[in-house]
């Protein structure tokens, strides 16, 4: 089991996320049509052209998906309970397909559970950076977590 039990962390504890992700096209485009997104800039090459950006632009809401996936394996795989909440998503950044992404997390809020006292609750500021070093998505997670015995 990869993740850690509520009492294993403590407040700061910095994780960088061994796994990478290039994001590709057929990424993007079965993520909009999934989700029923049909905006243009994430599925019109020639709109894309005529935008801001110049290109298809990635759905914003896969990369924060993205970025919670990646940060899974090391925070909270076996030990969570559930995903109580997700804060302050931002997307400063735009991510274009051909970008490869990586993620970072830190620990920012640790709290003990009113109502379970077997689990405690996390709060993870995630961050996903680029091939340039540039934050394309930043969000808090807030998680209760399983104590160890």
């Amino acid at each position: 089991m990869a993740g850690k039990y509520f009492n294993e962390w403590t407040l700061g504890d910095t994780l960088e996320h061994d796994i990478r992700r290039t994001v590709t096209e057929t990424d993007n485009l079965l993520f909009s049509t999934m989700t029923h997104n049909p905006q243009p800039l994430h599925l019109d090459v020639e709109a894309a052209k005529e935008s801001g950006f110049g290109q298809i632009l990635v759905n914003s809401t896969f990369t924060f998906s993205l970025l919670v996936g990646l940060s899974v394996g090391d925070t909270t795989l076996g030990t969570l309970v559930a995903n109580l909440g997700f804060d302050r998503v931002v997307t400063p950044k735009p991510v274009f397909i051909g970008d490869t992404l990586r993620a970072r997390s830190e620990v920012t809020g640790l709290r003990e559970s009113k109502s379970r006292p077997e689990a405690g609750i996390v709060t993870f500021t995630h961050e996903l950076l680029n091939q340039r070093d540039e934050v394309v998505c930043r969000c808090e997670r807030s998680a209760l977590l399983k104590r160890s015995s």
